[in-house]
């Protein structure tokens, strides 16, 4: 097997499993490492067939990452759950949750055309496709619900970037000191955003972008659509700047998507999403330097985090 670096290297045990789930007469040619991801190792396989064509297929591992079986059990389940939806997903080859049978906790999938596109250009273009396929999600009515959401964010645990606006910081915090608002539950992807979705760009002067795939269903979770769209929301904030936060959640409205109808029950999930992001911004962002957007320092996600939370406090919802 060959491989394009170091970090393509496919274990031994994790090796053999995946031959045990190829057709017969196939077998991995080669590897590459996929960048992007925070907590996982992602390989694009190169699968030949005896009559010489090629295929490939993704091989996600989860190294030393607390409760990776659940994750890959969740992820697994909604692939097979979405498959025929509509909604574009991989498709789910084996998993090996607990480790059994691999070195660490692995799940193989089909692979997807496209690529994220995280940069400035025809971000006008994308967002209502990002928003439109959000709205798809979470109208999924699953027979079997997944886990019920999870936020491990606290007022105590908010770290306030240096310089940040402290009367806007202030005022969020006491946001989130409360009860959650009630709500109805949704489907949700748990970590939508533009780095877990695939687009194929055309050239300019053709037809415009579309969506190819959404991927990391290892948040899979039941809870309010806010959850989503505030993550989102977020993301693009940093990425692009605060407007775009805050854009996204009228594109959401537009395509048809159903918020929490009191102001102030879209404010505390927004808010808290948010307040997250700030216990993490180096590991958030050190991908979004990796795939190109150097620009991005901790410091200067730091600052738009700030402008973000002081948009949102000033913000109508």
């Amino acid at each position: 097997m060959t491989n394009h670096d170091e970090a393509a290297v496919v274990r031994p045990l994790t090796l053999a499993w995946v031959g045990r789930q190829l057709e017969a007469g196939e077998r991995v040619l080669g590897a590459e490492a996929l960048h992007g991801g925070i907590t996982a190792e992602i390989r694009r396989l190169t699968i030949g067939a005896r009559g010489g064509g090629t295929r490939e297929l993704v091989l996600r591992t989860f190294v030393d990452v607390e409760d990776a079986g659940d994750g890959l059990s969740r992820e697994a389940g909604a692939l097979a759950l979405l498959a025929g939806t509509g909604v574009p997903v991989p498709v789910l080859v084996a998993v090996d949750p607990t480790g059994a049978h691999c070195e660490y906790p692995s799940l193989l999938m089909t692979h997807l055309a496209g690529r994220p596109v995280l940069g400035d250009e025809g971000l006008e273009a994308r967002v209502p496709l990002l928003a439109r396929q959000l709205v798809a999600i979470h109208a999924l009515r699953p027979a079997e619900r997944p886990p019920g959401y999870t936020t491990l964010t606290t007022a105590d645990t908010v770290v306030i970037p240096k310089g940040a606006d402290a009367g806007a910081w202030a005022a969020a915090i006491d946001v989130i000191r409360g009860p959650a608002p009630s709500c109805e539950g949704r489907f949700l992807h748990r970590d939508f955003h533009p780095g877990n979705v695939l687009f194929d760009v055309p050239p300019p002067g053709t037809a415009g972008p579309r969506i190819t795939g959404v991927v990391d269903w290892t948040a899979t979770s039941w809870g309010p659509a806010d959850l989503d769209v505030a993550h989102c929301s977020t993301n693009l904030a940093l990425l692009h700047g605060p407007e775009w936060g805050l854009r996204f959640s009228e594109a959401y409205g537009e395509a048809g998507g159903v918020q929490a109808a009191d102001p102030s029950g879209r404010l505390y999930w927004r808010v808290r999403d948010a307040l997250a992001f700030s216990e993490e911004v180096h590991l958030v962002s050190q991908p979004w330097r990796e795939a190109g957007r150097a620009e991005l320092t901790t410091r200067f996600v730091e600052e738009r985090l700030d402008a973000y939370v002081t948009a949102l406090m000033d913000a109508p919802v």
